[in-house]
């Protein structure tokens, strides 16, 4: 299939993978997280019992709680900011589980899924900042800064979540064992 054929998200898709800067960013996180990918393939979070990774189901649970957050910011009113806090801290603490797991998928890949991986990762680290700034924004009682962090957060691991999509649907990167 010639370039102009392939819809702007593949081409953007198939950019990431071929971009210098893309492996530079992949270079970058393995000196900033060292030894952590190589020991997340071996945790508990990179496993083949699923036949497939872990680490997309937990995305679910980290972006419904985020969602779940933005979603009672911005319909539910003065009520709904406990239940908003919470769901972001909940987001917060699955993101951990979840991350694990996207390191130890990312340490075994190669070539463009590596660089695409790096980005995904890259996009996934900067969404949590923000929604611990929501978090910390929050408790402290400044409830508007907390609900601007955390769209904005959502709005960063929307594109994160598409490159982290594209690896595992279009490029099988999820893929533990042979389809069924």
């Amino acid at each position: 299939m010639s370039v102009n054929a392939l819809s702007l998200p593949q081409r953007l898709s198939r950019a990431v993978g071929a971009s210098p800067v893309s492996e530079k960013v992949a270079a970058a996180q393995e000196l900033v997280y060292g030894p952590i990918p190589a020991w997340a393939r071996r945790s508990p979070f990179h496993t083949d019992v699923l036949g497939h990774s872990a680490h997309p189901p937990l995305t679910d649970l980290t972006l419904g709680c985020w969602t779940g957050a933005s979603i009672l910011d911005l319909a539910g009113g003065g009520q709904a900011r406990p239940g908003a806090t919470l769901l972001v801290a909940a987001g917060v603490l699955a993101a951990g589980p979840t991350s694990i797991a996207g390191a130890g998928d990312w340490a075994g890949m190669t070539g463009a899924e590596r660089r695409i991986g790096a980005v995904h990762a890259l996009g996934t680290d900067v969404a949590i900042f923000l929604f611990l700034g929501s978090l910390i924004a929050r408790l402290r009682g400044r409830h508007s800064l907390g609900v601007g962090l955390g769209l904005a957060g959502n709005a960063v691991v929307a594109g994160a979540g598409f490159l982290g999509g594209h690896l595992a649907l279009n490029r099988g990167t999820a893929r533990r064992t042979g389809p069924d």
